[in-house]
């Protein structure tokens, strides 16, 4: 089913009428879709030429940047989805923390492209996502200054550049899964897509396609967006199908805080009628138990209903 996912024009979020439309859509949708966020049209299509040059390398050279369980940045086609295999290969690349985390870029000429576009791509959705999370907290009713620190030069945000190949529909027809259904672990997600659909979101028990917007950015809340709210507003449950024929090619931009950030819900959101329903959640923790569950099938992926106050 394909619903009018709402679409929000983010080019003053100071605003009252763009605060309100950010409210309603994280309280109902946890979805929507970002137009003037000024992101260089040429850029966001210069991403997707990139990936699709990167990827439609020989497996062999692929792997020559492969990510292992130390550095997380580089080439992945084995990545877990709540102990799942995801349908898809992946490239990540992140901040460096001078020591063994470092991104990992490709030989000659690719390489350099593919470092400069994602460098340049990853700074100006840097820029969007902080504006806009700042805006969304403030209609939470905190000062966005009380948050905002966490997410300075010492940010744990990447970009991913995802390839999701053709795969056969499964028995009765119904599309196969590339990633399956979970929430995003930080605050925000910028996603930028291609033409192909197959994108889905949850809501109400069902599952709604977002269709591609030309020109839009999709943005969805993360789980520390839904601590800060107190669950006013709920991180959304998504997956990505595939398509029997075609290839589907998308780069997500996720805003994540430093490591040494602790988060919980916001004292604004909390009162004798609502009290606190999350205990304190320190990020490098969080992060590191989530980051163990996608490489390797470790147990129960950790969620933050984990963290449910009086849980353990």
């Amino acid at each position: 089913m394909h619903d009018r996912i709402p679409v929000i024009d983010i080019g003053d979020t100071d605003r009252a009428a763009t605060r309100r439309a950010l409210d309603a859509a994280c309280r109902e949708w946890g979805f929507f879709h970002a137009v003037g966020h000024g992101l260089d049209p040429q850029l966001c299509r210069s991403l997707l030429e990139v990936a699709r040059a990167f990827f439609a390398q020989p497996m062999a050279t692929k792997r020559r940047v492969r990510r292992d369980a130390v550095n997380p940045w580089g080439y992945y086609d084995e990545e877990l989805t709540k102990n799942r295999r995801d349908w898809k290969e992946i490239f990540d690349a992140g901040p460096p923390d001078g020591g063994s985390l470092a991104p990992r870029w490709p030989d000659g000429a690719l390489g350099e492209r593919l470092r400069e576009t994602m460098a340049a791509y990853s700074a100006a959705c840097k820029a969007v996502a902080t504006r806009l999370l700042g805006a969304i907290v403030a209609g939470l009713g905190a000062a966005p200054d009380a948050v905002l620190r966490d997410f300075g030069p010492a940010h744990t945000s990447f970009l991913r550049l995802n390839h999701y190949p053709p795969q056969p529909r499964q028995a009765g027809g119904a599309a196969s899964l590339g990633v399956g259904e979970h929430t995003d672990s930080g605050a925000l997600t910028l996603l930028l897509q291609d033409e192909q659909p197959g994108l889905e979101v949850r809501r109400d028990g069902t599952w709604h396609g977002v269709a591609p917007l030309d020109g839009a950015l999709v943005v969805n809340i993360g789980d520390i967006v839904q601590v800060w709210s107190n669950d006013r507003y709920r991180a959304a449950v998504h997956r990505a199908v595939t398509h029997a024929e075609r290839d589907r090619y998308s780069a997500p931009f996720f805003l994540n805080p430093s490591y040494d950030a602790c988060y919980a819900p916001l004292p604004t959101t909390v009162g004798t009628r609502q009290p606190a329903r999350y205990r304190p959640i320190a990020w490098r923790e969080f992060r590191a138990l989530r980051a163990a569950g996608d490489y390797a099938d470790l147990g129960e992926e950790i969620q933050i209903h984990h963290y449910r106050a009086g849980e353990h």
